[in-house]
C-alpha cells in the first residue's frame, strides 16, 4: 500500500468521523452518544451545547450528563472557555469560529449572542448544569 493510499484513506475516515460528530452535535437531532475513551465524546457534546446556547435555548434549560465527575468537570471547562473566547475574539476569529461549529456562516444574531453567553451562563440563576448521572439522580 502507497504512503499516498494510506493518506487517502486516513482523510476520508477523518472527515467521516467530523461528519458524524457534527451530526450529534446538532442541536435538531435526537442523539444518544457512546464511544470508547479518547474517541471525541467530550468535544461532540460540548459541541452540542454550544450549539444550543447559540440557537437560543437559555443556558438553565441545558442538562448535561456524563458518567464521571472528571468529563463532566472537563466538559463545564471547554464550554466555559469558549464561551470567554467568544466575548473577545476579533470578528474575523469570531466569524471563523461559529462557522466551524455551525458548518456554515454566522448570522449576524448568532455573532451577537455569542459575545453575551459567558456573562448569561455565568449569571443565570441555576445556570448551565453539566453533572454526573449519578448526582443527577440523587
Amino acid at each position: 500500500m502507497s504512503v499516498q493510499h494510506l493518506a487517502d484513506k486516513i482523510a476520508k475516515a477523518l472527515e467521516h468521523t467530523s461528519r458524524a460528530q457534527a451530526n450529534a452535535a446538532d442541536p435538531a437531532a435526537s442523539a444518544w452518544v457512546s464511544a470508547n475513551a479518547g474517541t471525541g465524546k467530550t468535544h461532540v457534546l460540548t459541541m452540542r451545547v454550544l450549539r444550543l446556547l447559540l440557537a437560543g435555548t437559555p443556558p438553565e434549560r441545558i442538562l448535561c450528563l456524563t458518567y464521571t465527575k472528571a468529563a463532566a468537570a472537563e466538559m463545564s471547562t471547554r464550554v466555559f472557555d469558549t464561551l470567554g473566547e467568544w466575548v473577545t475574539l476579533p470578528e474575523e476569529e469570531l466569524d471563523r469560529r461559529l462557522a466551524k461549529l455551525l458548518a456554515r456562516p454566522a448570522l449576524a444574531a448568532e455573532r451577537a449572542l455569542a459575545r453575551t453567553l459567558f456573562t448569561r451562563a455565568i449569571e443565570t440563576p441555576g445556570g448551565l448544569k453539566v453533572q454526573t448521572i449519578h448526582a443527577f439522580a440523587e
